[in-house]
């Protein structure tokens, strides 16, 4: 399970700063057709390889509509903010998630929205918006656009903990995004979005979103949530930005503020709060 976290962080975390790249190449709905349509062509491969059948009839509704839910539209959403506001607001707001799904879980799912565990989601958030160092939004239909995108990938985590837990989660991920791709292909087809500017950086931010941050880091992502409550796995992914901002640290040279590590220790604390809470109710 730590793995699997693990994982996510690392391929979440570096992947806004490709998706940020990619708008200077592609037009944002564009991108995101092609970042799901080539997972969606992995995880049939895979899906292929290791003989997995087609989802049974009764599934097949509740792939579909998490498919559209927590892959076209939260990454439509996140990828066309990102037009207008900065990647590091985009991120914030994108992270909103866990409250979203802590509110909807506590209704549906029967995971108890306590006090503690509002206190440690608030927590990580103002922490994540220390981190990013975000001064203010100067777009707010953009920001609108990006928190009910994270809305949807909540209303997801819950369905797929709900609805789809018993399934075979290879198949449940290759399905949600082959569902999730045809529907962007569709809608990029009836309503054109211009040219995308092909060269290598290009291709580049394809690969790692097709192949890490869609079907790997989407496979994961799924089968965190039949282990752990809903609202635990979503908060969990907050570490993401974290490992982001320290990759720009390592590797890019950026300088490592006060403000860095306050946000990080913010962070953390309340993962380990609601964390806690979680195994004690268990």
């Amino acid at each position: 399970m730590l793995r699997a976290l693990a994982a996510i962080w690392l391929i979440w975390g570096l992947n806004w700063v490709v998706m940020k790249t990619a708008n200077t190449y592609f037009p944002p709905i564009l991108f995101v057709t092609w970042r799901f349509s080539s997972g969606a062509l992995i995880l049939l491969a895979v899906a292929y390889m290791k003989k997995i059948p087609l989802p049974d009839a009764k599934f097949l509704p509740w792939i579909i509509i998490t498919g559209i839910l927590q892959l076209t539209l939260n990454n439509v959403a996140a990828q066309v903010g990102m037009q207008t506001i900065s990647a590091g607001m985009a991120c914030v707001l994108n992270y909103t998630a866990p409250l979203w799904t802590a509110i909807i879980a506590h209704f549906v799912l029967n995971e108890r929205l306590t006090r503690r565990k509002v206190f440690g989601i608030f927590l990580a958030i103002v922490g994540l918006y220390i981190l990013m160092g975000v001064q203010g939004v100067d777009d707010l239909s953009a920001a609108f656009i990006i928190i009910l995108g994270s809305a949807c990938a909540a209303g997801a985590y819950v369905i797929v903990k709900l609805r789809l837990s018993k399934c075979d989660m290879v198949q449940v991920t290759t399905w949600q995004m082959v569902f999730g791709a045809a529907t962007l292909i569709i809608y990029s087809s009836l309503f054109p979005q211009g040219e995308i500017n092909w060269c290598l950086p290009a291709v580049l931010c394809v690969l790692y979103n097709g192949a890490l941050a869609s079907a790997l880091a989407f496979f994961l992502m799924n089968y965190i949530l039949t282990h752990i409550e809903a609202s635990t796995a979503s908060i969990a992914t907050l570490v993401a930005p974290v490992i982001g901002v320290l990759g720009g640290v390592v590797f890019l040279g950026e300088p490592l503020t006060a403000y860095i590590i306050l946000g990080m220790l913010l962070i953390f604390a309340g993962i380990l709060i609601v964390v806690k809470k979680a195994r004690k109710n268990s």
